[in-house]
C-alpha cells in the first residue's frame, strides 16, 4: 500500500506541489515571512517543496534536507517557515489521495495517513534538529562574544588601565570580571584600574560586594583601584545599604578618577603653553649661567 501510494504522489507531484504553492503562499505573514521578497520566497518554496519530494523518492536519504536546511538558517528565516510548509504538504497531499478514492473506508483512510506521515515526520525530525542544533551553535558564540565586550579591560597609558561596566552585574558576569581584571593587571602591567559604573543602572549590596572583592584581588597583585562613575542616586543607595567604600578610592567621574591615577603614578598635565614658558625660562637660566 505505501509503495502504491508513494507512486500516486510522485505522477502526480505537479498538481500536488501547485496546490501546496498556492496554501504557502496565504501563510506568508502568519509565520514571519511576510518581509521576504516575493522573488526570494517564490524561489525558496519551489526548493523546499523539491526537497520534500526529493526525500519521499529516495527514502532514508537526507542529504537535501540537511543542504535546505542550512540555507534556513543562513537566510535567518524562523523555523515557523519550515514545520507550517511541511504541515501544509502533509495536508495537501492526504486531501489529493483521497480524492482519487471513489469509496474511502476506514482502513483505506488510516494507511493513508500511516504512509504519509511516515514520508514526513523524518523530514520534519531532521528539519527541526539541524535548523535548532545551528541555532544553538549561534547563540553559543555570540553568547561568548558578549562576554569577552561585557569586562573589558583597556590600557590607556603606560601603568593605568580602565574597566568600563554596562549593564547589570550578575554572578556570572562578576566571575568574569574578576578573572579580566586579573589577568588583564599582569598582561599590560598596570599600577592603577580605573572601574567605571557610569553604565551600571543599579548598584546593590552584591553588586559593591562583587566590585570589592575585584579590587581586593587587584590589590593583592601589586595594583591599585579606583571605583570611578559614582552618581548622587548611587551614592545615597549604598549609604543606605551601610557597604563599605573605604578600603579604596572612589571618584564621581572618569574624568576625575584618571587625574587621580596619573597622580599615583608620579604624572601631571600640563598646558602646552606652560610647558614652553618652563623651557624658555630653562634655556635662559642655562644661557645666564655660561655668562
Amino acid at each position: 500500500m505505501d509503495r502504491h501510494l508513494r507512486e500516486i504522489v510522485i505522477n502526480q507531484s505537479d498538481v500536488i506541489v501547485k496546490m501546496w504553492l498556492e496554501e504557502i503562499e496565504t501563510l506568508k505573514q502568519a509565520n514571519y515571512t511576510s518581509n521576504i521578497s516575493d522573488e526570494l520566497f517564490e524561489s525558496t518554496n519551489e526548493e523546499f517543496v523539491g526537497v520534500i519530494f526529493e526525500s519521499i523518492k529516495e527514502q532514508g536519504s537526507m542529504k537535501y534536507v540537511e543542504n535546505f536546511s542550512e540555507k534556513i538558517i543562513q537566510l535567518g528565516w524562523p523555523l515557523s517557515y519550515i514545520t507550517d510548509g511541511l504541515q501544509v504538504f502533509r495536508r495537501m497531499t492526504i486531501e489529493y489521495i483521497l480524492s482519487q478514492t471513489e469509496k474511502v473506508d476506514s482502513t483505506y483512510f488510516s494507511n493513508v495517513l500511516t504512509s504519509v506521515d511516515k514520508w514526513v515526520e523524518p523530514i520534519i525530525r531532521q528539519l527541526v534538529n539541524e535548523y535548532t542544533g545551528n541555532w544553538e551553535n549561534i547563540v553559543s558564540l555570540q553568547r561568548l562574544a558578549l562576554q569577552e565586550l561585557s569586562a573589558p579591560l583597556i590600557p590607556v597609558l603606560d601603568g593605568i588601565t580602565i574597566m568600563p561596566l554596562v549593564g547589570t552585574v550578575d554572578t556570572e558576569r562578576a566571575k568574569l570580571i574578576m578573572e579580566n581584571l586579573l589577568e588583564g593587571v599582569i598582561k599590560h602591567n598596570s599600577e592603577v584600574v580605573l572601574i567605571d559604573i557610569t553604565g551600571v543602572p543599579v548598584v546593590d549590596t552584591m553588586v559593591a560586594h562583587h566590585i570589592i572583592q575585584a579590587a581586593e584581588a587587584v590589590h593583592l597583585i601589586g595594583a591599585s583601584c579606583i571605583l570611578v562613575g559614582i552618581r548622587p542616586e548611587i551614592a545615597q543607595t549604598i549609604v543606605n545599604l551601610g557597604i563599605d567604600l573605604e578600603k579604596f578610592p572612589t571618584k564621581s567621574s572618569l574624568q576625575k578618577g584618571f587625574l587621580s591615577a596619573l597622580k599615583y603614578t608620579n604624572r601631571k598635565i600640563l598646558n602646552v603653553e606652560d610647558k614652553v614658558e618652563a623651557i624658555e625660562k630653562m634655556i635662559e637660566s642655562l644661557k645666564g649661567g655660561d655668562k
